[in-house]
């Protein structure tokens, strides 16, 4: 009875430990020598677990703040959404025949799309770190500097784009050149010159969105943990600093 209840009470606690281990994994690889001062016993397992969620969704919600607003894309170069492909390839001679307006417009419009939609992409995001399990905590932390960005992409990229995709048909219609592009990607597809996953300017976009918006929430989540104080956090200047 009593070796059952031991073995009861390690299962009950394996998640939090899994957890708390990978944290100083992580922390370990990155300064070996620094580990040996640090007070582990004050981080638990539990404040470890809250310690990266909060991380996660403060970056979030802070990268969701910076894109949707007007400029959020257009005035961001890490982020602001090109002409797709060919297009962009053909915008020298276009523009020398007099269609600079016109794509000019369609560039204006693709970016004011994306922010348009980027604050649809808060619940999902902040729902995405509510679930997030042992496995997905330990690859963040072992994953390197794109692991917040594959997270975040991996579970939210296919319902966000569901939701993107409506809004971004609506800013872009109004762009006559938008209509044309279509048709024409249509045919460039079968010729290999547009991607497969993006058959209209719409889908482009709304690709190009979902890339825009992981890549800062991922520069946004390194920020906190390298400075968790700047978060007015006591919790994850308790966690990510003592493992700094």
């Amino acid at each position: 009875m009593e070796r059952m209840n031991r073995r009861q009470f390690l299962d009950r606690h394996a998640a939090g430990a899994a957890l708390a281990l990978a944290l100083l994994q992580a922390a370990s690889l990155a300064r070996a020598q620094d580990l040996r001062s640090i007070d582990l016993a004050s981080i638990s397992e539990f404040d470890a677990s809250r310690g990266l969620k909060a991380a996660l969704e403060n970056g979030a919600l802070a990268a969701v703040r910076l894109l949707g607003v007007p400029d959020g894309f257009l005035a961001n170069p890490r982020v602001r959404i090109p002409l797709p492909g060919w297009l962009q390839d053909a915008a020298g001679f276009l523009r020398a025949v007099g269609q600079r307006r016109r794509l000019d417009e369609l560039e204006l419009a693709m970016n004011r799309a994306a922010e348009s939609a980027v604050p649809l992409a808060r619940n999902l995001l902040v729902d995405a770190v509510q679930r997030m399990s042992v496995v997905d905590a330990k690859n963040i932390l072992t994953g390197g500097d794109t692991s917040v960005t594959r997270f975040f992409a991996d579970k939210t990229r296919a319902p966000l784009a569901a939701q993107f995709l409506p809004v971004v048909q609506r800013a872009t219609e109004k762009v006559g050149l938008a209509g044309k592009y279509n048709r024409l990607a249509a045919q460039a597809q079968g010729l290999g010159l547009v991607r497969n996953e993006d058959p209209s300017i719409q889908h482009y976009v709304t690709r190009k969105s979902l890339d825009g918006l992981y890549l800062v929430i991922g520069e946004e989540e390194r920020k906190l943990r390298q400075n968790p104080a700047a978060a007015g956090s006591a919790l994850l200047s308790k966690v990510f600093g003592a493992l700094r």
